[in-house]
């Protein structure tokens, strides 16, 4: 089975990177109501728009997604 996309997320934790990326994975990790178990781009996608004040732009989750499918894969 593969691992969800929270899974690889918390892989691209850092608490000391100003990244992008670092910075929404340290911020997922704190969101208790993100989707931690999904492997579904729709369903992430939508949670984030509609919940994820965290994420400043969904160009991150887009490079983000991609880096997971390849890892995954």
């Amino acid at each position: 089975m593969n691992k969800s996309f929270y899974q690889y997320l918390m892989s691209e934790r850092n608490e000391n990177s100003y990244e992008p990326i670092a910075e929404f994975a340290n911020n997922a990790f704190l969101d208790q109501s993100f989707p931690k178990q999904s492997t579904d781009f729709e369903e992430i996608s939508k949670y984030l728009e509609e919940n994820a004040s965290y994420l400043p732009s969904m160009t991150i989750f887009d490079d983000v997604w991609q880096n997971y499918l390849l890892s995954i894969n």
